[in-house]
């Protein structure tokens, strides 16, 4: 990843930006969710590919900093909500798309599934998923 920041900085203009936008492990919140009610049921388990992810990144950042390349002028978090119309949805999403990052436990299937079954008919499901938003400047060379 460190190559690929050196090459972000040797093509960026004088000037330029660099926009670090990425989700980090957090054991983000499972909710069912309607115009009424929001229910927490739960979190997602963070699994060990997720967590080196994100320290690889974080890694790759911090020896862009230290080389120079680059000055973090601003960062903070946001939520991003992945929502589903049911909680079989969220499970295939998951178990499909996000196998290697994270899992669910039996206890929060179990949670969700019974919190939607006796929800408001426009409920979903959803996940709160920890963005980060970082503005880096290109250092001057």
């Amino acid at each position: 990843m460190v190559h690929a920041l050196d090459e972000i900085r040797r093509v960026l203009v004088p000037g330029g930006v660099l926009i670090d936008l990425r989700p980090l492990s957090d054991r983000w919140l499972v909710e069912v969710h309607s115009a009424r009610e929001t229910r927490e049921t739960g979190r997602v388990t963070d699994l060990p590919l997720g967590l080196q992810d994100d320290n690889a990144a974080n890694q790759a950042m911090t020896e862009a900093e230290s080389k120079g390349w680059f000055v973090r002028e601003r960062e903070g978090f946001f939520p991003l909500y992945y929502a589903w119309d049911s909680p079989a949805g969220m499970e295939e999403w998951i178990d499909e798309e996000w196998k290697d990052f994270i899992a669910l436990s039996e206890e929060t299937r179990r949670a969700t599934r019974s919190a939607w079954a006796s929800s408001d008919a426009d409920s979903r499901v959803r996940v709160k998923v920890k963005m980060l938003i970082a503005r880096w400047a290109k250092a001057t060379d």
